[in-house]
């Protein structure tokens, strides 16, 4: 009967302290600041970033700014209209040449738009 105690007593703190670890700690929140969408742009200019890094940060609506989610917007829409996923694998660019030329003006935009944020 001692037995019993001693391991209903050990099952009792294990799975209650997992109860409290597991309700003190949050969720994880990831949030998309300028910084990550300049280097997700040059990366994409220089043809070295792969369809799901750009997927994944894209794809991910941006909630605690409209500005930035209005720059998300329109860089998944270029990938819409001018994106070639099939190439990827062969090294060439992930947006055709007007498409890249669009990435290359929406990407000085939102530099301009931090700097002066910035300031």
């Amino acid at each position: 009967m001692a037995l019993f105690f001693l391991v209903f007593g050990v099952c009792l703190l294990v799975v209650g302290g997992m109860v409290i670890i597991l309700m003190s700690t949050s969720t994880p929140r990831y949030r998309t600041e300028p910084k990550d969408l300049l280097v997700l742009f040059d990366k994409a200019l220089s043809s070295e970033v792969s369809e799901t890094e750009w997927n994944t940060i894209i794809d991910y609506p941006i909630r605690h700014d409209e500005y930035l989610n209005g720059i998300r917007r329109r860089a998944a829409h270029l990938m819409e209209t001018h994106g070639r996923h099939w190439q990827i694998a062969q090294g060439k660019p992930l947006l055709n040449a007007d498409g890249q030329a669009e990435l290359q003006a929406l990407r000085d935009h939102l530099a301009a738009h931090t700097a002066l944020r910035s300031r």
